[in-house]
């Protein structure tokens, strides 16, 4: 079996408040602290079958924007996500099954393109925006019970468990994979960069703050007690783990790599939700909250929020 990173994007930041502050407040934390940032996602080939843990961005996403305001930054494009794919040598039609995550677009982005895949995803979650429309999707009801000290799992295949893990949605899971004496666990933004894992921080974006401490009071049990190569979507730590088969120790922290230097660009007029993915264009407005074609994102009210995933103004970037 193998296990293999499909990298889109790079050269990303989130800064110390965003994925540190979720439960004692952005402000504890200092926002000139950049911790690297990209966006990847897997695929696990097991011989006979090509699964896919989620599917990343749309086609077509702009990239952001960031001036020295931002609190995030998924990064710039290395390419779409499903050329990625077909640079690791594998096409559309050769999957079979994907796991997803949690519905937001950096993971659910290309759903659509696997027309001949089954797609797991939590029976709580079926429902979502973000998934309407698609003929192939599984809910998962987790019935398989315990995995280690995770209550509800299911067993996909011999050493491919798919569970529960809500917070950071109220239908997020996470994957774990067993190869050769270790656990790959595969996760939809437990923690946003490694740091948060050590230093047991929630980020600020969450769908329920109690069930995201629940889940990374787990995480961190499970990782305590069993050899685990702790793999993310938003941080080159995710792929570098898995590369060295780096099993995390909790007592033991790698050195920090300080984010590199940003280089700001000539906006669109356009923004982006940096937590889902949503493109904001004043040419359209967004006639669900009453705002009309026209109206610039600097002239909307403080209390707007993203359509898709509820988060405020302050998590967009310029596009």
């Amino acid at each position: 079996m193998e296990i293999k990173a499909v990298k889109f994007r790079k050269d990303g930041f989130y800064t110390q408040p965003f994925v540190f502050g979720g439960e004692e407040g952005m402000e504890k934390f200092d926002k000139g602290v950049r911790y690297r940032g990209s966006l990847q996602n897997y695929l696990i080939d097991t011989g006979d079958e090509v699964i896919l843990v989620d599917t990343g961005l749309p086609a077509g996403t702009p990239e952001e924007s960031p001036d020295e305001s931002s609190i995030l930054f998924t990064g710039t494009d290395i390419c779409s996500y499903m050329d990625a794919l077909c640079a690791l040598g594998y096409k559309a039609e050769q999957v079979t099954k994907i796991l997803l995550t949690h519905k937001h677009s950096d993971h659910s982005g290309e759903l659509k393109s696997f027309p001949n895949a089954k797609i797991y995803v939590n029976a709580d979650e079926i429902g979502a925006d973000e998934l309407k429309g698609l003929p192939n999707l599984v809910p998962v009801k987790f019935t398989d019970g315990a995995y280690h000290n995770f209550p509800e799992s299911q067993k996909i295949r011999d050493g491919i468990y798919f569970i529960k893990a809500k917070g950071h949605t109220n239908g997020n899971s996470i994957v774990v994979v067993e190869n050769d004496g270790l656990f790959y666990m595969i996760h939809g933004d437990i923690t946003y960069v490694d740091e948060a894992l050590y230093q047991n921080k929630l980020s600020i974006v969450y769908d329920d703050k109690a069930a995201a401490r629940e889940t990374l009071d787990r995480v961190r049990e499970f990782v305590a007690q069993n050899p685990t190569v702790y793999m993310g979507t938003h941080t080159p730590q995710g792929y570098e783990n898995l590369e060295a088969k780096r099993v995390i120790d909790l007592a033991n922290p790698p050195e920090t790599i300080p984010a590199g230097e940003v280089v700001f660009k000539t906006a669109s007029g356009k923004y982006v939700c940096s937590v889902c993915g949503y493109v904001y264009d004043p040419a359209v407005g967004d006639e669900k909250q009453g705002i009309p074609a026209g109206t610039r994102f600097e002239d909307l009210p403080d209390d707007w929020h993203c359509p898709r995933c509820k988060q405020g103004k302050d998590k967009f970037n310029r596009a």
